[in-house]
């Protein structure tokens, strides 16, 4: 019998193909095949919602020839991605190349392997509609909020704005969060720090003051402090107390969506669709000395979920690579979180005996280091605990003539066993100060002791690793749709990256604090999150998609009702938009607008004055043609480029980017280029190398990746 199997990425096609062999013929969706067409809203609201899909524009042709495919074979097997996202994309193939939805054609693969994709042929099933509804469900709401609010954001602030269902909450976030760094207002304190040596000894140790006999110690300006160090100048110093413990860290649990995208983020210095990019590529398979393997299973999950043959293996692993004492007692089990769907096991190698080590050779540097870390947590959290021998020393001083005394503190560690940190340590698992060896009683020697100022700190921004935390500590978003909500807000510029955090722009606190106000419910992380449980509710059969979309919309257009009127004639202009530059016509200061084909200036006079002229922006460097200014443009599909402001008369034009710096030679400004610095004027040829190479951002030197928006 003749086979054929669809997947979504061509990148399984040959793992596919060397497991099941000759009998069967792989071929690609390259994604999505259909969706709402984007000119309108395309969701008929008095006929229950239902969608109007039309095929992606540019997936025509591969459409037709699935069509054509298709007749020629015995059985069809749908094996797009085990998640909510695939199983609509397994349904809209299915309609489309006209398949029998009862017929048991759908299969899914946990891990791209010979274990994973066997046992995934041995259990075909229908497509769940459940999953198919909910995924529907969520696309048709992002729907009503981007075409029903977005063209009032627009109209009030400025053109081709646009408010998302999920999005707009993120921002919010934040928003929030800015305006706490705000509004703090740090407060001084002190600390009294000293220094200490025991009987016999040089070696040193630290201490601080935490009370005297009064209570517990809080110094909040200069002189207090000064007044504790003039009390404890020539007092004595002795223990007061020793007390030893022992203390037993556990391994964190292996992987899921948002934890690998906190962790590749804090260690790896990883933004959320790089991550997320990379073990795509690693779930889907690499060619490891001729075989196309995939090293992980899927990454799309929120369950910790462990099978029982990755236990065994694990185990197998850490008892021959590690020895028995590196196993605990009875095998752990990490408890999902309530609101998990617990589709897929936990993020795991799929073979632990192909270490990090072993493939490095066959890997990409992201790949390597992605991978290691999988590896590693997994196999940490299969190990025996971390146990440390942990110490509390209280001083005491006494000052002959006084009554009073104070009272230190010092604490230290030291690491008895290491455990699962051989492989994996965790912030508070590394080996601390170790205190020196002191008993009740023993007289301390004073080497230094000071005070020293402080200032309680505001709140931190996020970065993409906390921000992915937030989402999912609130149930906003699912782990499909972290790394796609952080790449919209940051393309549509209502968020800026300043270092590894986040900061909204003047534009998403516009935009935040008019949804806030015309909007509130629709951006409330509470009714958000709740959105989230319904659909959960969808997919589990136990709700009704029609009543959750008619409920929303009903509240969504009679709150922009009354928007509409609570803002009728009013526009929101913000400082970002003006300008030095006067009209010519008029004298008015011009504004900058957004139009169909991007940014342009314009009479904030209109319609009295109606004068608009393109946004030219100087780049500060001198044509090596003609001597104009170098100014940046965009091409017809949106790239930017430099060219001459005096085109057409002078045709310079480049991609490299032009810097400050001036050519020795000939005194004109270098470029940018492919890592040195040049000079582009006609007979120079001066070169040099960059002195400090650009790290390029995320993703700058890739194809932008289709983002899941399960």
């Amino acid at each position: 019998m003749s086979n054929l199997i669809i997947v979504e990425s061509p990148t399984k096609i040959r793992t596919i193909k060397q497991v099941l062999g000759d009998d069967y013929d792989v071929t690609a969706s390259m994604g999505h095949v259909r969706d709402l067409p984007a000119a309108r809203l395309n969701v008929d609201v008095k006929n229950n919602f239902e969608p109007k899909y039309a095929v992606i524009k540019g997936k025509e042709k591969l459409v037709k020839e699935l069509k054509d495919s298709v007749p020629k074979y015995d059985n069809v097997y749908l094996a797009t991605d085990p998640d909510r996202e695939g199983e609509a994309i397994s349904w809209h193939l299915a309609e489309l190349l006209g398949l029998d939805e009862n017929e048991k054609n759908r299969v899914t693969f946990n891990e791209i392997t010979k274990t994973g994709i066997t046992e995934g042929m041995k259990h075909p099933r229908t497509i769940d509609m459940d999953l198919v509804d909910a995924q529907q469900t969520r696309r048709i709401l992002d729907r009503l909020v981007g075409y029903r609010i977005s063209p009032f954001v627009s109209q009030k602030i400025r053109r081709g704005l646009s408010a998302g269902r999920v999005q707009s909450v993120a921002v919010r976030l934040i928003v929030d969060r800015e305006e706490k760094i705000r509004a703090f207002k740090p407060e001084e304190y002190w600390s009294i720090d000293a220094k200490f040596n025991p009987p016999g000894s040089r070696k040193q140790f630290p201490a601080a003051l935490v009370s005297d006999e009064k209570g517990k110690v809080k110094i909040s300006s200069k002189e207090e402090s000064d007044k504790y160090l003039s009390r404890l100048d020539g007092a004595d110093f002795t223990v007061a107390s020793v007390k030893k413990g022992t203390r037993r860290k556990q391994p964190a649990p292996p992987f899921i969506t948002s934890t690998l995208q906190q962790d590749a983020s804090r260690r790896l210095g990883f933004q959320t669709r790089r991550t997320m990019k990379v073990a795509q590529e690693l779930y889907e398979g690499v060619n490891i000395h001729g075989n196309q393997v995939g090293l992980i299973t899927y990454m799309r999950t929120d369950s910790l979920r462990i099978s029982n043959e990755a236990r065994s293996a694990a185990k197998n692993y850490i008892l021959g690579a590690y020895g028995e004492k590196y196993l605990p007692e009875k095998d752990r089990y990490f408890k999902v979180s309530a609101k998990a769907q617990d589709g897929h096991e936990a993020i795991r190698p799929t073979n632990v005996s192909l270490t990090p080590d072993d493939v490095r050779g066959s890997l990409t540097t992201d790949q390597y280091k992605l991978y290691r870390l999988i590896w590693q947590r997994f196999l940490a959290s299969m190990m025996s605990n971390c146990v440390q021998s942990t110490m509390k020393v209280e001083i005491k001083s006494e000052k002959e003539g006084t009554e009073g005394y104070c009272t230190f503190s010092a604490s230290g560690y030291s690491v008895k066993f290491d455990g699962f940190t051989t492989l994996y340590s965790l912030d508070d698992a590394k080996a601390g100060t170790q205190l020196p060896e002191l008993k009740e009683g023993d007289e301390l020697k004073l080497r230094d002791i000071k005070g020293n100022q402080h200032f309680t700190q505001p709140p931190a921004r996020y970065t993409e690793a906390s921000l992915v935390k937030a989402l999912e500590e609130n149930g906003i978003g699912r782990p499909s749709t972290y790394a796609s909500i952080i790449s919209t807000i940051l393309s549509r510029e209502y968020v800026v990256r300043e270092g590894k955090t986040l900061k909204p722009t003047e534009l998403g606190e516009a935009v935040t604090k008019l949804l806030e106000k015309e909007f509130t419910k629709f951006v409330s992380t509470k009714f958000t999150a709740e959105m989230e449980t319904d659909l959960d509710k969808v997919a589990d059969g136990e709700a009704d998609s029609v009543e959750i979309l008619r409920e929303f919309y009903d509240e969504l257009e009679g709150t922009l009702t009354k928007a509409k009127e609570d803002m009728k004639g009013q526009k929101i202009q913000l400082e970002e938009d003006k300008t030095d530059i006067p009209c010519e016509k008029c004298g008015r200061m011009m504004v900058i607008k957004t139009g169909r084909y991007g940014k342009f200036l314009a009479c904030p006079g209109y319609p009295e004055c109606k004068n608009t002229k393109p946004l030219i922006i100087d780049t500060g460097a001198v044509c090596p043609k003609c001597g104009g200014k170098v100014i940046q443009r965009k091409s017809r599909r949106g790239y930017v480029f430099y060219g001459c402001d005096n085109y057409p008369d002078c045709d310079f034009s480049t991609w490299d980017v032009p810097t400050k710096e001036t050519c020795p030679n000939c005194g004109g400004n270098l470029f940018k280029h492919r890592g040195k610095l040049v000079c582009l004027k006609d007979g120079c040829g001066y070169e040099k190398s960059a002195s400090r190479k650009r790290k390029k951002p995320d993703g700058e030197d890739d194809a932008p990746q289709e983002e899941k928006s399960e």
